[in-house]
């Protein structure tokens, strides 16, 4: 059921769907791998610039209907912060599998193409979201692959059993709903490798990656600039955070 809370938008004008699935940022709730090397504040507002980007690449897509799906609880946040136009369901369950089973539940009809996207892959190419809507037209399902085992995005056409919260986040994640996806006889389309955010070196990696260009996550990347400056002038003893 979709929560009273959420964002009013038009009736559907395009048959492809963006969905980010996210959470409200809220400190110790939201890419708790990074809390073991950085403040959970930290944390909390490097997320809110990742979801601030996610959202503007999505609304950079041309003839793609913007949406959010995340926990009940989160709703009404995720609702100012998304903005009018943009709607955001409340996800039927709880966890991963729940939501993205929430996605193609909801959102999957009359062959509507259907992308669920991760929250914190705002550096991702615009192509690769184009590429992956496209390749729905010839393929049951599409997914995108992250090099540590898991994927970043899935889309489908309708709704199918495929998610499962065994093994959810872990190495074998993408591995498993291949196999399910193979075992219901449905035919897969493999998006480019990626990578998202969820322990230090992938933030290491996708700081250096937008100083050479920042225009892919704007905020993110101003965020990361100033934590690298303050975190340097610590460890030179030339400032205080």
């Amino acid at each position: 059921m979709e929560s009273s809370s959420q964002t009013a938008a038009p009736a559907r004008s395009s048959d492809r769907v963006l969905v980010i699935m996210a959470k409200a940022p809220r400190p110790g709730m939201v890419k708790t791998r990074l809390a073991s090397s950085f403040p959970v504040e930290v944390v909390t507002e490097f997320y809110r610039c990742l979801l601030d980007d996610t959202l503007a690449l999505g609304r950079s897509l041309g003839g793609v209907e913007l949406a959010v799906m995340c926990p009940r609880s989160d709703v009404d946040e995720l609702s100012l912060l998304a903005g009018n136009g943009t709607r955001v369901v409340e996800q039927k369950g709880e966890g991963l599998a729940a939501g993205l089973s929430s996605v193609f539940a909801h959102f999957a009809e009359n062959q509507q193409h259907v992308i669920a996207f991760n929250s914190d892959s705002p550096h991702l190419p615009r192509s690769i979201l184009e590429d992956s809507f496209a390749m729905l037209d010839s393929h049951d399902l599409v997914v995108g692959p992250t090099h540590d085992g898991g994927y970043y995005l899935v889309g489908a056409k309708t709704s199918h059993p495929l998610f499962s919260g065994d093994g959810m986040g872990t190495s074998s994640a993408l591995d498993r709903l291949l196999f399910r996806a193979r075992s219901l006889g449905l035919s897969v389309g493999l998006a480019d490798h990626f990578y998202d955010i969820d322990v230090a070196d992938d933030l290491v990696r996708l700081a250096a990656e937008l100083r050479h260009s920042p225009a892919r996550a704007p905020r993110t990347a101003a965020w990361l600039k100033e934590w690298g400056d303050a975190a340097a002038q610590l460890r030179t003893g030339t400032g205080d955070l």
